[in-house]
């Protein structure tokens, strides 16, 4: 079911955020194309997007926990009466759907398709 999170920073600067990433902490990346790193995190992913994203601005940041397959995940959430707010959409780079998080607003869960610095999420072929 849940396998891991994806954890996403909107910043102003969204070069200087990464090149902190990798350089001042260390965190391993792998391009996921055009330059946007994608940062192993024990254990999870950071990503840092420019400026904003999904009509929020930086300081706004966003949580998925991330699953290999996004049906299987849902169905067994439901089953344990979890209920989701959007169905399962397809963004190109990834799958996601959105649920409650009783008290705390909503939270994502997400079938990742771009490169990833984690073995048990990197896509073959």
């Amino acid at each position: 079911m849940i396998a891991g999170a994806h954890t996403i920073i909107f910043a102003e600067d969204a070069e200087r955020a990464r090149a902190f990433l990798r350089d001042a902490l260390g965190f391993e990346a792998v391009d996921a194309g055009d330059g946007w790193l994608i940062f192993a995190l024990p254990p999870g992913e950071l990503a840092v997007h420019p400026g904003s994203g999904w009509g929020r601005g930086p300081g706004h940041h966003v949580l998925f926990f991330m699953c290999h397959d996004i049906e299987q995940t849902v169905e067994e959430l439901e089953g344990k009466g979890v209920e989701f707010v959007s169905p399962i959409e397809d963004e190109g780079w990834g799958r996601i759907a959105q649920f409650k998080l009783p008290g705390a607003g909503e939270i994502g869960v997400y079938e990742p398709r771009h490169p990833s610095p984690l073995p048990e999420f990197e896509r073959s072929g």
